[in-house]
């Protein structure tokens, strides 16, 4: 197996603008496809948006068997100006009639938000037997940062071993690496394995293995 590439803001929305869940909203939708550049046309914004959105799936489009959820022009046209209004999104036009859909710095904020979200850790069909221990030190500057991490490492399945200190058997570098740059302190995250434990036992029991 070739080295895994390393997860990108880019390819966890991509993940999310394809996706039929009902997490996918239109709100959501919208910002997701401003920031991977999609919405640029000719003409007014509102109806180049939906004929965009209606051309993923076709095979001319190159995007076969990927449809993102369909919405009404209502629906649309309401998301489009709240976003427009709470400064989530900007449009830009240029003299040639060309418009963009671009995300503010706090819309940018927003999707990596996002896009943390749709992180998760697969479990394997079969362990490897090695253990997945992340340690940070993060300086108390950064506290809103820390209780982010660590609420989000507890979410993703991690047990505690120590105060800063998290264990979970399973391959998660690229996640939390990824995590880490979202709220950039990864300077002060360390991701160890290892293959024993002095008290693997009482770990295993955490992980009901």
């Amino acid at each position: 197996m070739g080295k895994k590439e390393k997860i990108s803001i880019k390819e966890k929305l991509e993940d999310f603008f394809y996706s039929d869940t009902p997490a996918a909203t239109i709100t959501k939708f919208l910002l997701a496809g401003a920031a991977l550049g999609s919405f640029v046309f000719i003409g007014a914004a509102i109806p180049g948006i939906l004929k965009i959105m209606d051309s993923f799936g076709s095979p001319r489009g190159g995007y076969a068997g990927k449809r993102p959820p369909k919405y009404s022009r209502e629906q649309v046209k309401g998301a489009f100006y709240k976003l427009k209004k709470r400064k989530l999104i900007k449009i830009i036009k240029t003299k040639e009639g060309k418009i963009t859909v671009k995300l503010t710095n706090k819309g940018k904020k927003r999707i990596r938000e996002f896009a943390m979200d749709a992180i998760t850790i697969k479990k394997p069909v079969k362990w490897d037997r090695l253990w997945r221990i992340v340690l940070f030190d993060i300086p108390v500057k950064y506290n809103k940062a820390r209780e982010a991490l660590r609420e989000k490492i507890k979410k993703l399945g991690f047990q505690q071993l120590q105060e800063s200190a998290w264990i979970i058997p399973y391959e998660c570098e690229d996640e939390i690496i990824f995590i880490a740059k979202i709220f950039e302190v990864e300077k002060y995250i360390e991701i160890m394995t290892v293959q024993r434990m002095l008290h693997e036992k009482g770990v295993r029991k955490l992980f009901k293995m």
